[in-house]
C-alpha cells in the first residue's frame, strides 16, 4: 500500500526519533558507515532497517483492518526513495489482517524470521522511548547497536538517581528499621537491579512475598520500570509542555491563508491545547495509582495493594506510555519544526501538523478502561 499522508512525514526525514517515531532511516544515514551499525543492526533486512516505524492512532476507516478492536497500531513505512520521502512509500500495520502474508510478499520475511519477532516486540510497547525500547529488546535477547538508542550518559545518571530516590522507602522497609550498612549503598544496588534487564536477588524475594507467578512478576516488574521511567519523563517534560501549549495557542501560518483555513487553524489550536492539558492530567492520575500502591506497601505494610498494582501494571503501562509518548512527540517535533533555522509552515502544512497532533491525543472510547480512582 502507498502512504497517502506522506507529506506530513517529509519533515521527519532529517529529524531524530521521538517517542512515537522510530526513524531508522536517519539512524542509517548517521551511522551506516560505522562498524557497530553493521555488526548489530536492529533488523536484518536492509529495507526494514531503514524504515520509519510509527505509533499511529487509527482513523475510523482503518479500525476494520484489525481483527481485534484497537486505537493505536504500529505502522511500518518503507520509503520508495530514501533521499526524498515526497516520492512516497509502502506501508503496513503490524498485526493487521493478512500482515504476515503481506510481509512475506513485500520483504520475503516469513513468520519464523528474526525480524518478525523484533517487530512483535516493538509492537508490544506503547512507544519508542529509547530506554524502554532497549530494555524490551534486551530482555528478549535482542541487542542492537547503541546507536539505535539515543540515551545520553546524563539521562542515564538522572534516571538512576530518580529511581534511587523513589525506591528509598522500599529499601528502608526491607531493612526492618535497622541502620543502613556502611559498606556499599543498598539503595543504589536495588536501583541497579530494577534498571537491569533481569529480576534477581532482592527483587525475586519481593515476587515471592507478593505471591506472583514468575511470568506475572516479570511483566509486572518491567511495567513498574516503565512507570518509574514515565514518572521521570513527565517531570522532565512538564515545563516544555506549557511552553509548547502556549506556542500552539499563538502559532500563525507562513504566508497567506484562506478564510476557511484560518477558521480551521483556530479550531485546531484550541482543541490541541486543551487536549495537551487533559492528557497530562490523565497521565498524572495514572501515576497516582502507582504512588498510592507503593505508599501502601512501604508505609502501611500492605503488600496486597502493590501486588494488585503489578497485576494491572501492564495495561496501565501501555495506556500511560501511549499518552506520554504522544505528548513527548509533540514537544520534541514542535521544537524541531519551529526552530529558528526553519521557515514556518504554510497554512496547509500547519493544518496537517495540528491535525496529526490532535489525532494522536484523541479521546479514547475504551469500555474496559481501568478505574483510576482506586
Amino acid at each position: 500500500m502507498t502512504d497517502r499522508s506522506i507529506r506530513s512525514l517529509t519533515n521527519l526525514q532529517k529529524s531524530a526519533s521521538t517517542a512515537r517515531v522510530l526513524n531508522l532511516l536517519k539512524v542509517g544515514q548517521d551511522h551506516g558507515h560505522t562498524e557497530e551499525w553493521a555488526a548489530a543492526p536492529m533488523f536484518q533486512h536492509r529495507m526494514l532497517n531503514r524504515a520509519l516505524i510509527l505509533k499511529h492512532r487509527l482513523r475510523r476507516d482503518e479500525i476494520d483492518m484489525f481483527r481485534v478492536r484497537r486505537h493505536v497500531a504500529t505502522k511500518i513505512i518503507l520509503p520508495i526513495d530514501e533521499r526524498d520521502l515526497r516520492a512516497g512509500g509502502r506501508f503496513l500495520f503490524v498485526d493487521q489482517i493478512g500482515f504476515d502474508r503481506a510481509l512475506e510478499q513485500t520483504l520475503g520475511i516469513g513468520i519464523g524470521h528474526p525480524d518478525r519477532r523484533v517487530l512483535g516486540l516493538i509492537a508490544d510497547l506503547p512507544g519508542f522511548d529509547p530506554f524502554l525500547l532497549r530494555e524490551q529488546l534486551r530482555r528478549h535477547g535482542v541487542q542492537p547497536a547503541p546507536c539505535y538508542f539515543a540515551v545520553s550518559a546524563a539521562d542515564m545518571t538522572s534516571m538512576d538517581m530518580f529511581v534511587q530516590e523513589e525506591i528509598l522507602p522500599l529499601v528502608r522497609l526491607s531493612l526492618g528499621g535497622a541502620e543502613m550498612p556502611g559498606d556499599g549503598n543498598p539503595v543504589a544496588r536495588l536501583a541497579s537491579k530494577i534498571l537491569s534487564s533481569t529480576a534477581e536477588g532482592d527483587l525475586l524475594m519481593l515476587g515471592k512475598t507478593l505471591h506472583l507467578q514468575p511470568d506475572e512478576y516479570e511483566e509486572g516488574i518491567f511495567s513498574w520500570k516503565g512507570f518509574l521511567y514515565y514518572k521521570w519523563a513527565l517531570r522532565s517534560v512538564i515545563g516544555d509542555v506549557g511552553s509548547v501549549a502556549e506556542a500552539v495557542r499563538t502559532v500563525r501560518p507562513h504566508g497567506r491563508a484562506t478564510s476557511e483555513q484560518k477558521v480551521d487553524i483556530d479550531r485546531c489550536r484550541r482543541v490541541l491545547k486543551a487536549r495537551m492539558v487533559e492528557t497530562c492530567d490523565d497521565a498524572a492520575s495514572m501515576l497516582r495509582v502507582y504512588d498510592n500502591a507503593f505508599r501502601r506497601l512501604t508505609t502501611e505494610g500492605n503488600p496486597a495493594a502493590f501486588r494488585d498494582f503489578l497485576l494491572e501494571a501492564p495495561l496501565l503501562f501501555w495506556r500511560l506510555g501511549e499518552q506520554l509518548g504522544a505528548i513527548q512527540h509533540i514537544v520534541s517535533f514542535w521544537r524541531y519544526r519551529f526552530s529558528a533555522r526553519r521557515t514556518p509552515p504554510d497554512a496547509m502544512e500547519l493544518l496537517d501538523l495540528l491535525g496529526d497532533f490532535e489525532n494522536s491525543l484523541a479521546a479514547r472510547e475504551d469500555p474496559d478502561s481501568v478505574n483510576l480512582a482506586a
